[in-house]
């Protein structure tokens, strides 16, 4: 309550400011790169990673710096790694859902999705963002054969250096706000599970935009995702693990 009455008065300097930050902050381009294929041996995994930019590998210039490319080589001297990724810049989760609909799908064993950026800059309401999460979900259990997911959580964006105050203070709320609602979604689907990892928000972590992860970010993301599933499917092939 307290926190809407703030923000009642600041809606006019909030709304110049995100205005503002769209028009000055450069837009980066995704890096050029295959968007599937297969690496390293052992136990076979079906992999999939979806979502946004960040997911898209916006904001490093080598694809292989990317989360897709880092992760691949965390996990390709344990597996056998059938991957594919499927991201766009721009999206938020309800157009994600959208678009994985008009995709040709295939199978997968896990799924990593980044999401939730765009639903803070579009001011998602929690129960719209709530229901489109879970049907994100089961979309992937469904259409794609999903049997592990691993939703990434959305990034303290209070600590964005592109971003000025009080726009900053307001859209880190916003992505507390929807984290929470991703941990409840979590929580009640014994196959989605929520990933938290620490990143220290110094320059070498940001790219050039102040808005995507640069490649150290990516290393660190990566390397939290690749031990969720190590974890989880170690010592077998996925297939025998569903």
């Amino acid at each position: 309550m307290l926190a809407t009455l703030v923000v009642i008065p600041l809606a006019p300097w909030l709304i110049r400011q995100g205005r503002r930050v769209r028009r000055e902050t450069p837009r980066l381009a995704e890096p050029a790169g295959e968007r599937q294929g297969q690496a390293g041996s052992g136990p076979p995994l079906r992999l999939l990673i979806t979502g946004d930019s960040a997911a898209a590998g916006v904001g490093v210039d080598d694809a292989n710096e990317a989360f897709t490319g880092q992760l691949l080589r965390c996990l390709e001297d344990n597996f056998s790694v059938q991957w594919q990724r499927l991201a766009q810049s721009g999206l938020n989760c309800a157009e994600l859902l959208v678009w994985l609909h008009l995709q040709q799908p295939q199978r997968f064993d896990t799924a990593v999705v980044s999401i939730g950026v765009n639903d803070v800059t579009g001011n998602t309401g929690r129960g719209r963002w709530q229901r489109n999460l879970v049907a994100l979900c089961r979309l992937l259990e469904q259409r794609y054969g999903v049997s592990y997911i691993i939703l990434t959580a959305v990034p303290p964006m209070d600590k964005f250096p592109a971003l000025p105050q009080p726009l900053r203070w307001f859209l880190g709320g916003k992505a507390r706000e929807l984290n929470a609602v991703m941990a409840q979604v979590a929580k009640r689907n014994p196959v989605v599970r929520l990933l938290q990892f620490d990143m220290p928000f110094a320059e070498d972590y940001m790219a050039a935009d102040g808005f995507h992860p640069s490649a150290a970010a990516c290393s660190l993301w990566a390397g939290a995702a690749a031990k969720v599933i190590s974890d989880s499917f170690s010592g077998e092939s996925a297939s025998e693990k569903v």
